[in-house]
């Protein structure tokens, strides 16, 4: 599962040839989640800040989310995104 983003000890893994709908994947210390990138659907637990963060970076990069969805989900080699920054 490749690491696409890490930021605020917040690291986010897209799965190759992951089932639908596309989502991201995360951990935070102990916390594991899975948010889907459309509809933001959260499976997992995490505190309300860290999915507020990461949904945060999934509004500012849904579409390079979703290409990298469609490039993992034929097993292609897929590239990092830009991590949130502080003040985002």
């Amino acid at each position: 599962m490749p690491e696409i983003c890490r930021f605020f000890g917040i690291i986010i893994y897209l799965y190759w040839k992951d089932h639908n709908p596309p989502h991201i994947h995360f951990t935070y210390g102990i916390y594991e989640c899975s948010i889907s990138v459309i509809d933001r659907i959260v499976d997992g637990k995490a505190p309300a800040k860290v999915i507020s963060k990461v949904n945060e970076w999934i509004g500012l990069h849904e579409e390079e989310i979703l290409n990298l969805w469609e490039q993992a989900q034929r097993g292609s080699v897929i590239k990092k995104i830009a991590p949130l920054k502080p003040n985002a």
